[in-house]
């Protein structure tokens, strides 16, 4: 592995991973700490050949300010250079395993620590720092074997061999490890993309169910739907009103402009209602050219001015299909009681409909009104 190609490593990876990074630094505090804990107690309570003033300067304040200093350069490379973090943070975690293997290396399985740093570098899924961190144990086995002439003396020549034979190894382990990691996150992405591409679709069948294809308020199923929660919530006290909207000679402008034209009338109504009314009522095309809509106003007042304002919007708009002429609305309009089922509730308000096509269309019809044939008592 090359330092420069390390260097350029993204830094949008790098951030990703800079939790870990400080982790892998705290964690090296962690690791002065037990072992300055364990040179305390090895040398009041098992045999130790050292005179105090030795133990306590070359054993425990040089070795612990040496490695507590490299870790808090690291920390500062990181905070202030977070480029070069990884090479940082490994080479402060390489350095504190020199120290820990000079100052132990009575202990024959002490070598083991170089695997340390190289099985943690998997965990960040890149061969290149893997590699890096490898090469750094190859350089430290080589700076103790001909710098430390205690650290020469003590191995055999069984050691020189299989100490660089298990560093290869672990590399190798971890590079495995990193291989099949990346393998299973490429699965992992793969099996959530297509697991969002059927949510997608789902979504998209459930809109296509629930809608008008035309108009894209919602269709007569899911407007029933809607109605009987409403009439539940009516139940518990919610307050909410009913208005039921036919297209005024609708069939005469299909017969004489065409089934085009009706659709384009069908579509501006929908338009106009749309924007007339709050996204929390609910509007649907109910059959042909009539729909429903749900007002969840509080008074009955509100509601039946936002209806009045849908009937003038759309009488007042002129279609370019049907030679600039209007087209008008007639509305029925009825508040939910309680203890009325959700047939008398739509029977009345169609009542109230037809009551207001026969009052001459255009209009706007609710139980507390008259038309010329009479009171409508509902």
């Amino acid at each position: 592995m090359r330092i420069k190609d390390f260097l350029n490593a993204s830094d949008a990876s790098i951030h990703r991973q800079t939790k870990w990074i400080k982790r892998f630094l705290e964690t090296y505090w962690v690791v002065i700490a037990l072992h300055l804990a364990a040179q305390l107690f090895s040398y009041f309570f098992l045999p130790y050949e050292i005179e105090a003033g030795a133990f306590y300067y070359k054993v425990l304040a040089g070795p612990t300010l040496l490695m507590g200093g490299t870790v808090a350069a690291a920390q500062l490379v990181d905070r202030y250079a977070a480029r070069y973090s990884f090479i940082s943070m490994f080479t402060a975690g390489t350095f504190v395993s020199m120290v820990i293997i000079h100052l132990n290396m009575d202990v024959r399985i002490i070598g083991a620590v170089m695997l340390l740093p190289i099985m943690a570098s998997a965990i960040f899924f890149r061969l290149d720092l893997t590699m890096y961190t490898a090469a750094l144990q190859i350089a430290a086995f080589c700076i103790l074997y001909n710098w430390d002439y205690r650290f020469k003396a003590f191995l055999n020549p069984f050691d020189l061999v299989s100490i660089p034979l298990f560093i290869l190894v672990g590399t190798l382990v971890a590079g495995i490890i990193i291989v099949n990691g990346r393998e299973l996150l490429h699965d992992l992405e793969t099996t959530m993309t297509a697991k969002q591409d059927l949510m997608a679709e789902n979504a998209l069948i459930l809109k296509i169910s629930r809608t008008d294809a035309l108009t894209g308020l919602f269709n007569h199923m899911s407007f029933h739907e809607f109605y009987e929660k409403a009439l539940e919530y009516g139940e518990l006290g919610v307050p909410f009103h009913l208005a039921l909207l036919d297209i005024d000679n609708f069939k005469g402008v299909n017969d004489k402009f065409g089934h085009r034209a009706g659709d384009l009338v069908l579509s501006r109504v929908a338009y106009t209602i749309q924007e007339n009314i709050p996204s929390t009522d609910i509007a649907a095309r109910y059959g042909g050219e009539e729909f429903a809509v749900l007002l969840f106003e509080p008074t009955f007042e509100e509601a039946l001015g936002l209806m009045e304002r849908v009937r003038t919007a759309f009488s007042e708009t002129r279609h370019a299909e049907l030679g600039g002429l209007a087209v008008t609305v007639s509305i029925g309009l009825k508040s939910f009681e309680k203890g009325m089922t959700k047939e008398r509730l739509f029977e009345d308000t169609d009542a109230l409909l037809y009551a207001a096509k026969r009052a001459g269309r255009n209009k706007v019809i609710t139980p507390l009104q008259k038309v010329d044939e009479g009171s409508v008592a509902l």
